[in-house]
């Protein structure tokens, strides 16, 4: 089947449904989400369930745009303040870590070439496949870090979520200058590569930082009178940022996660809505962005590259990657070993690379198809290995938290931001009842307050006569997380939420 205009909503739909029918089963077993969006495209391809699709500029188009929103979401939900102590760290695994990666991966493949028979690779190619690879997806990252709802210890989470987002533009710039080295030699200087490196990390991160604040301005300004249009406001300075950033030829990839950073850690009105908003639209990018190539590679083509493509990836995430961790973080010596480890280890490859296989079609790099498919081999090992066992090595190497299951909210209630109560919600037990069961009998300190009391299918407001019964679930503010926690001693509840 071929897709058409009057049937890409209906192929669209039933991929998506499917798609989120298949996520659901397997975060049960611990399978990344994002592998089996990849696998549902493949399945529905031309050589599953015969859906033709075979254009790399249309999904390159449709991975840029997808990118740029994952990465302004994940830029608005990072705080200045996580990131600021593992920020030297997270610059140097995000420009000197890639580049050592793309080196080392290079150089194998390249070894790999001169070894085994019927591989013939030139030395620059081997050096765009290595820097095609180099960088960490902030997809996968992202998705996997968020959705497990993973407490990591010594400001882990925030180090990798800062490189992976971060680190897409010296991927990139390699990519790029690999490919003018291929096509014209003659024209490529060195100079030129690292001029053109700093221009655009500079105009990137300008450009981001300035837009960004252009947004936030905007936001506290201007009075739209349509709350539902705050965040299509930051959507439109989302893809603005991008665009324009291209336009001067600096990073748009590097300005639009600096742009989410800078207006997620701004203060303006429905900054909770538009948050809730770029999660969900952050979801289905990655779904579609992850099916369109699913859809684009041929499975039959993926068995003849599988040795080579299993022999890089081991080496990536065996040697390349830990070797680039720990030469770039070597000067931070009060890093613990174990974090330099897990830091290794979540070195995901993902949509990214994928995207940046693209490039050498539109570039008629010879070989272009071979290194396309050895890209996405190598994604799906790294999901499969690496993206299911972030959890299990995170609590071997005991960087993480141990992990309440989070119970569903029956009070669908959020403070701003700029408001510093703390608000729970807590099940009476027979302990909470022990000195009585009116709502005045019950023992709470003086910064804390029951607002509302929810018993079946019923919700009130309490008052002081108010009687309280085993099971009820009551909705707890206090003036701050100190207050709360003496509110949970005090009622014999264990398990602070």
């Amino acid at each position: 089947m071929i897709i058409t205009a009057e049937n890409i909503l209906l192929i669209g739909s039933v991929l998506l449904f499917i798609s989120l029918l298949a996520g659901k089963t397997g975060y049960k077993f611990g399978v990344p989400t994002l592998l089996l969006f990849l696998m549902v495209g493949m399945l529905f391809g031309s050589e599953g369930l015969g859906l033709d699709f075979s254009n790399q500029k249309a999904a390159q188009f449709i991975g840029i745009v997808a990118l740029s929103i994952i990465l302004f979401s994940g830029g608005m939900d990072t705080r200045f303040e996580d990131i600021r102590p593992v920020a030297r760290q997270g610059v140097l695994l995000a420009t000197l870590g890639v580049l050592i990666t793309a080196l080392l991966t290079g150089s194998f493949i390249y070894l790999l070439s001169l070894l085994l028979p019927g591989i013939e690779l030139s030395f620059p190619v081997c050096l765009l496949l290595g820097s095609i690879m180099s960088s960490t997806d902030s997809a996968s990252v992202f998705a996997i870090l968020r959705s497990r709802g993973l407490k990591l210890k010594h400001n882990l989470r925030p180090l990798l979520e800062l490189e992976s987002g971060s680190n897409d533009p010296m991927a990139y710039l390699l990519t790029i200058t690999m490919i003018q080295v291929i096509t014209t030699p003659e024209d490529t200087r060195i100079w030129h590569v690292v001029l053109m490196f700093f221009y655009q990390m500079i105009a990137g991160g300008l450009a981001g930082y300035l837009l960004g604040k252009l947004c936030a301005f905007m936001l506290r300004k201007s009075n739209i009178g349509n709350d539902s249009l705050y965040p299509i406001l930051i959507l439109a300075f989302c893809f603005f940022i991008f665009s324009f950033t291209d336009l001067i030829q600096g990073n748009g990839f590097l300005a639009v996660y600096i742009g989410g950073l800078v207006i997620g850690n701004a203060r303006f009105l429905h900054k909770k809505n538009s948050r809730s908003f770029f999660d969900g639209l952050t979801w289905l990018s990655q779904i579609i962005m992850f099916l369109t190539l699913g859809l684009l590679v041929n499975p039959s083509e993926l068995w003849p590259i599988a040795g080579i493509g299993l022999l890089i990836g081991v080496f990536m995430i065996v040697l390349a990657r830990p070797l680039a961790v720990l030469l770039t973080l070597w000067p931070f010596r009060m890093m613990t070993f174990q974090s330099r480890i897990f830091t290794s280890w979540v070195g995901l490859r993902g949509a990214v690379p994928i995207i940046f296989a693209t490039y050498p079609f539109l570039y008629d790099i010879p070989g272009a198809n071979a290194l396309f498919n050895i890209v996405f081999f190598i994604t799906i090992l790294s999901l499969l290995v690496q993206g299911t066992s972030i959890p299990w090595v995170a609590k071997k190497l005991h960087l993480s938290f141990p992990q309440r299951k989070k119970r569903r909210s029956e009070f669908e209630m959020e403070f701003s931001e700029d408001i510093k109560s703390a608000m729970s919600e807590v099940i009476v037990t027979e302990e909470s009842l022990r000195f009585g069961n009116r709502m005045m009998d019950i023992p709470l300190p003086d910064k804390t307050l029951v607002v509302m009391v929810k018993r079946g299918d019923t919700f009130f407001i309490p008052r002081g006569g108010t009687e309280i019964r085993i099971g009820d679930r009551m909705l707890i503010i206090s003036d701050d997380e100190k207050a709360l926690k003496q509110t949970y001693e005090e009622l014999g509840i264990d398990a602070y939420r």
